[in-house]
């Protein structure tokens, strides 16, 4: 595995990341940096990747199609991470030449970036949000199956505890229990999310690459607009904008400004941090830190959408932190 030492960018090794196949020597005080920063980017991503669900209702009860919000998202983060990826690239335009390279980027941009998008929105055209985001938020079983299947690294007993808590708390955060009758079609949009959910996770954690973290967000977010920007003009989304004021926690903003934070924050922020994230904590403990992101979503949405979070909700909330740490230590068992 190879990273250079000079990228300012890019992150270190860790011990679970993707073709690792022995454990490196790390000062104890090394690993403990890294796994506070870990973290920490974590649960920053999280949050800004929440904020995403209440600022697109936004848009879209002011007349927006869900394609176009989207889009505009998606693009704007590009744009904004074009200047710092650049700066990554000098000096190293030939990372750009090289075929791997293109094809991770290529694919980042249509699956983990455009195709996750797509696909969510299709499923809840028909299924309930709560149902379509539980099942997409599989998505770390499939992390930690795949870590098993592709590269040997079956999951410590305390992982599989740690996956089975948290999965019990998104049922009482999400609160689906009401016999809902699911849609086939949308069944398999969301599990379309869930796979690109994965393909996030796991791509964002290969370190086995000199493409800087910002680089692989920039050039994936780039794609994914493309992608998008495609399937409007050929009509599998449809495009609508309105300049209608968007209406969030009682109060009125224009519908740019909701556009910005869509782009610049819960997008070009949110991927930024999660690539970071990723490198420093691996793949499947990402996963499950991301799980997160749900509880703020349900805190985002009472604060800016009156949704107020009941007392199931909050011990679900908690049982979903108790198998991150679960997982963290069978993560270390692992590592030993």
């Amino acid at each position: 595995m190879k990273v250079n030492a000079n990228d300012t960018h890019s992150v270190g090794t860790s011990a679970s990341a993707i073709g690792a196949s022995a454990t490196p020597l790390v000062a104890p005080s090394s690993a403990n940096s890294r796994l506070a920063s870990g973290l920490l980017f974590a649960l920053i991503s999280a949050g800004a990747f929440a904020l995403s669900g209440p600022f697109a209702r936004g848009l879209l009860d002011a007349g927006w199609t869900p394609g176009a919000a989207v889009t505009a998202r998606v693009s704007l983060a590009a744009l904004a991470l074009a200047p710092v990826a650049l700066i990554a690239l000098r000096g190293r335009w030939y990372l750009l030449a090289n075929r791997g390279n293109l094809v991770r980027l290529a694919v980042y941009g249509a699956i983990a970036v455009a195709g996750t998008q797509l696909a969510y929105f299709t499923a809840v055209a028909t299924l309930q949000v709560g149902v379509a985001l539980l099942i997409e938020y599989t998505a770390p079983a499939i992390v930690v199956l795949w870590m098993w299947l592709r590269h040997r690294q079956r999951p410590h007993a305390l992982t599989l505890i740690g996956a089975a808590v948290a999965a019990g708390g998104l049922l009482l955060v999400l609160q689906i229990f009401g016999g809902v009758q699911l849609d086939v079609a949308g069944v398999l949009w969301a599990l379309g999310a869930m796979v690109g959910v994965a393909f996030y996770f796991v791509m964002s954690a290969d370190t086995d690459t000199e493409l800087p973290g910002t680089v692989l967000a920039g050039g994936g977010l780039l794609v994914g607009a493309v992608v998008l920007g495609l399937g409007g003009l050929v009509g599998v989304l449809p495009m609508a904008v309105t300049d209608a004021p968007v209406e969030l926690g009682g109060a009125s903003m224009p519908w740019w400004v909701a556009v910005l934070v869509l782009g610049l924050v819960t997008a070009a922020g949110a991927y930024v941090a999660g690539i970071a994230a990723a490198r420093r904590l691996g793949p499947r403990l990402t996963s499950f830190v991301g799980l997160s992101e749900v509880v703020a979503a349900v805190l985002f949405a009472w604060l800016l959408l009156g949704e107020l979070p009941n007392p199931v909700q909050l011990v679900g909330g908690a049982l979903i932190m108790v198998g991150v740490v679960v997982v963290r230590l069978g993560e270390a068992k692992i590592s030993r």
